[in-house]
């Protein structure tokens, strides 16, 4: 189900992702404060399980009230989560995931499809999770011979309201809001030689305040002249090239764009410096800051289209069909840009979980079978555990099955039936068991292909088990502001007002 807020600019968000739900949520208590930071972290971290690990650090917190109340004190309950969450590591990455082969695209799909499972986009089908392995694909790198995968950078996604979300689509290059500068310069260019620039294309101003003294009448006609062949210079440096695009991030003037349009190039001003890095990834250019230093090995040969088209009431510029491409633009069209904003955020956690699993390829089961399997483990190895530590211990494998009970709970299955015959099954050593999250029912998450990558479980058990430890540790909030009627002081009383003398009546 989505959730409808209301930001306090009056905009409405529609969602079910636990992280934008809490970003919206104003709140004041610092415990809960906290909580909504330790959502943040988990996005930041890996992208996804930021409603996984809110419900799984409020139920050990809840878990931990009774020690508390038996007073079992704090460090003791600490040391034991701490001990309880390396076991769970380790029993993770060597019992429960499993290696993923990273060349078969359908079980790579498979694993995207099940992190959308539950959000609104999965009624599309395989649409968003080719999209979001093609994206993070494209931009992978090598550096000191490891992987680095920066999608956020070099990914961008364009959110263009109208059409059908089925023509989202994955473009080879990179997409621009703008026009041409000039109307007579060409919109549609094959093959094209791109030259980057980050410098003005027009006469530099000074610094500081600049003044001139003019003693003849000739002087500020011969000032013009040396601005116009200043301009005329650095176009002439620019046309020796020979590019067909320029795009700067500076502005340039009218008698640059004259020069230039002559020259038969076409001209784009004011590009984000963002864009420009990315259009150096897609096409293979270097930004040049100064056009007299422009060499050949500074033009980008490596795009195979570009043109402008006019969406709606918007031109927007595709350098497209490029050849090796280390950045692209993400094209999503749909109804309503509410719409639009949800696909945006689904779109984002699949390629989240597209990195994780590129860069860490191991898999965990899904339907809440891996927690079910840990807190079997846990379960199993607190009888090893001696003394009082052994009760917070096990609390933690308690804990664990409230994924898969709120899994039960979403889709109106019987909870206490469904979790018992879990359990059972897990005891029996069947580990790959989980809930469908549609019908309730008890089944194979191999057999019906829901996975998730190794490094959200392993985050989502870090991230809840640390809040909960830094919140035990605390035993008092102490606030460092008073409010106004407190400064005056309830039992302070008050002067009378002083009676006026004799004199002063006089007066």
């Amino acid at each position: 189900m989505l959730k409808m807020l209301m930001d306090p600019m009056g905009g409405i968000v529609l969602t079910n992702d636990g992280n934008a739900i809490l970003r919206e949520i104003t709140v004041e208590h610092p415990s809960a404060k906290l909580m909504i930071e330790t959502s943040r972290t988990q996005d930041e971290e890996v992208g996804d399980g930021t409603t996984s690990v809110i419900i799984l650090a409020g139920e050990i917190l809840l878990g931990s009230q009774r020690f508390i109340d038996d007073k079992i004190h704090p460090t003791v309950i600490i040391n034991a989560y701490r001990q309880a969450l390396e076991d769970a590591v380790e029993i993770l990455k060597e019992k429960i995931s499993i290696p993923v082969d990273m060349s078969n695209e359908n079980e790579l799909l498979s694993i995207l499809r099940s992190c959308l499972a539950t959000k609104m986009t999965k009624k599309y089908g395989d649409l968003l999770p080719q999209i979001a392995l093609e994206a993070v694909r494209t931009v992978i790198t090598e550096e000191g011979g490891k992987k680095v995968i920066d999608f956020k950078r070099y990914a961008r996604i364009e959110k263009v309201p109208g059409g059908a979300i089925e023509e989202s689509r994955v473009l080879r290059g990179v997409m621009l809001n703008k026009d041409v500068l000039h109307h007579k310069m060409k919109r549609r260019i094959e093959n094209p030689r791109i030259l980057l620039l980050d410098c003005n294309l027009e006469y530099k101003k000074g610094e500081s305040q600049t003044n001139i003294e003019i003693s003849q009448d000739m002087d500020f006609t011969r000032i013009l002249e040396l601005e116009e062949e200043y301009i005329k210079k650095i176009c002439d440096d620019i046309i020796r090239m020979k590019p067909d695009l320029i795009i700067t991030e500076k502005g340039i003037s009218d008698l640059a764009s004259h020069y230039l349009l002559k020259a038969g190039i076409t001209a784009m001003r004011r590009v984000k410096k963002s864009d420009n890095n990315r259009l150096a990834r897609a096409c293979g250019a270097t930004i040049v800051n100064r056009p007299d230093e422009i060499k050949e090995s500074d033009i980008g040969s490596g795009c195979g289209l570009f043109e402008v088209k006019k969406i709606g009431d918007e031109y927007w510029a595709y350098i497209t069909e490029c050849r090796d491409p280390k950045a692209c633009t993400v094209l999503l069209r749909g109804p309503t840009k509410d719409l639009i904003n949800e696909v945006e955020r689904n779109l984002q956690d699949a390629m989240n979980s597209a990195r994780n699993v590129l860069l860490e390829p191991r898999l965990c089961p899904g339907g809440g079978a891996t927690e079910m399997a840990l807190s079997q483990a846990l379960t199993e190895k607190s009888k090893s555990v001696a003394g009082v530590m052994q009760w917070p211990y096990r609390a933690v494998a308690q804990a664990l099955e409230i994924i898969p009970c709120t899994l039960a709970q979403n889709c109106g299955a019987q909870v206490i039936r469904v979790l018992t015959a879990l359990r059972a099954r897990h005891a029996n050593g069947e580990t790959s068991m989980g809930i469908n999250g549609e019908t309730g029912e008890i089944v194979n998450m191999n057999e019906l292909k829901i996975w998730d990558p190794l490094a959200v479980k392993l985050q989502v058990f870090k991230t809840a088990v640390e809040t909960a430890i830094l919140l035990l540790r605390i035993d008092d909030i102490v606030s460092g502001t008073k409010k106004i009627s407190d400064l005056d002081g309830p039992n302070q009383t008050q002067t009378a007002p002083a009676e006026p003398t004799e004199e002063s009546m006089r007066e």
